[in-house]
């Protein structure tokens, strides 16, 4: 296709076409109603002139008779610029005027009407075009009284030139503008697909080029450049989930398929034929919760569990997480404590206590107090005198808070970040059974409900908070209920 094919196909060339026509088919009328206004206007400004001239005449008729008649008559036919005048009598002959010649039947009916006529002092044959009007006097005779239309005429032609050259113009600057405006929109247009061509050779980084006008393509730009953001973040994130499967379950698989083989080659009896499966079955649970991990993730990340939201109290979820494991946290030395204010949620209740389990368990696996430099003149080493962990569940103005405070190491701060992608494991975090997803689902789960994750310090250790949205318009009763677990020793 032609550049000037691409150019008239154009939206935008388009529209100024139809714009254009509309603009002068409006100039047009405009001109038009104007120009017959005019002639109505030259019109009634004939007639009245005509009317009081034949009122005037045909007083002098009444009052001097028929030489009083033509002598007025001759008088007025005489003078520069002068009407039309034709007196006749009953029979039709001319006896005075200045008229030589009219169409025929002119004379014969009274009234208003527009005829071609020629004047006595005229050489030429030429006719010209007069309104006239035609009064009966007594005896017969006949009075016509009329004024030449080329005025009308000329001042019309004018004001039709006018119009055709008006049409003309908006015509021709319409389509220079029209071409000016399509090919400013077909450059951008062009930058816009050749950028998304190279995003569909598989260049993701790719962005649409936006300028300083902040126009509707500049805001369509910046909306694609979020979207174009987004795949390519979900890409990055496909292929490091792909890269990560491949890596971290490799090893345990290997190691499920050697067991096996090991059964086979060196079990004798039933009593190692049974603890090899319960090996073998141990592996598969643990490959099992791990596939479940990510496909809590996925339907997190894709909006699926959006179908499943409700209405609930923040405060039961916490409360079920405490009493779900606080035991475990006991048989590890630890004390779990609960606070929670009752607060109202909408959201994917599964999810959300899940996502506060995980927050949990990770506190309980690395949140231990560790042992710290004593104070000068200290003879022992010591650790730190906190071994609880604190589940909140709290209102902050149009947020939910659920947070996990322990006293453990702690994340470094250049490592918050790192530590919510899927499979990671810290270096701290090596020695503890895992899949590294834990934080990754409650990351995915506060976004899918419009909230985030944050890891903050607690001086010392780690406070990994939920923060989502209240549920709007709920009156919370924000009678706070603490459940403190007396403490017990590791």
């Amino acid at each position: 296709m032609t550049a000037f094919g691409k150019l008239i196909r154009t939206t935008a060339f388009r529209l100024t076409l139809v714009y254009l026509f509309l603009f002068a088919l409006f100039a047009a009328s405009l001109l038009g109603y104007f120009a017959w206004n005019t002639r109505r206007l030259i019109t009634e400004q004939i007639t009245t002139t005509v009317n009081a001239e034949t009122s005037t005449i045909s007083d002098i008729f009444g009052r001097r008779g028929l030489r009083g008649l033509i002598a007025t008559i001759e008088n007025r036919a005489l003078r520069p610029g002068a009407n039309l005048y034709l007196v006749t009598t009953p029979a039709g002959q001319a006896i005075a005027g200045n008229v030589g010649s009219l169409a025929p039947g002119v004379m014969a009916t009274t009234g208003w009407s527009e005829t071609a006529y020629r004047r006595l002092d005229e050489q030429d044959t030429a006719d010209h075009h007069a309104l006239v009007l035609v009064t009966e006097l007594s005896s017969g005779f006949r009075l016509l009284i009329g004024r030449d239309l080329e005025e009308r005429r000329r001042l019309f032609g004018i004001v039709a030139k006018a119009a055709q050259w008006s049409v003309l113009i908006v015509v021709v600057l319409g389509l220079g503008g029209g071409i000016f405006v399509a090919r400013r929109v077909l450059h951008r247009i062009d930058a816009m697909t050749g950028t998304t061509q190279r995003i569909m050779a598989g260049d993701l980084s790719g962005r649409l080029p936006v300028g300083r006008s902040g126009d509707e393509l500049d805001r369509l730009a910046e909306n694609l450049n979020a979207m174009l953001e987004r795949i390519e973040a979900l890409m990055m994130g496909l292929k490091e989930v792909s890269d990560n499967i491949a890596h971290d379950l490799k090893t345990p698989l290997t190691r499920l398929r050697n067991r096996a083989e090991e059964a086979l080659a060196k079990s004798a009896t039933e009593a190692e034929y049974r603890t090899a499966l319960e090996r073998t079955i141990e592996e598969s649970d643990s490959l099992i919760r791990t596939f479940n991990a990510l496909l809590m993730i996925a339907r997190a990340e894709s909006g699926q569990a959006r179908g499943n939201m409700d209405n609930f109290d923040a405060a039961d979820v916490a409360n079920g997480i405490h009493e779900l494991y606080e035991p475990l946290a006991e048989d590890g030395g630890m004390t779990l404590h609960v606070r929670t204010e009752s607060t109202q949620l909408h959201g994917n209740r599964e999810l959300i206590n899940q996502a506060l389990a995980n927050l949990v368990e990770n506190a309980i696996k690395y949140g231990k107090p560790v042992p710290t430099a004593p104070p000068p003149g200290a003879g022992a080493v010591g650790t730190v005198d906190q071994k609880e962990i604190l589940i909140e569940a709290r209102r902050d103005g149009d947020r939910v808070l659920l947070s996990v405070t322990d006293h453990g190491p702690g994340i470094p701060v250049a490592d918050r970040k790192h530590a919510v992608e899927r499979f990671v494991r810290l270096e701290a975090s090596r020695t503890q059974p895992g899949s590294g997803l834990g934080l990754s689902l409650a990351s995915a789960v506060a976004t899918l409900h419009g909230g985030d994750l944050k890891l903050d310090d607690a001086h010392p250790g780690l406070i990994a908070t939920l923060t989502l949205p209240a549920l709007s318009g709920a009156s919370d009763g924000l009678a706070a209920q603490t459940h403190d677990v007396p403490q017990k020793a590791a």
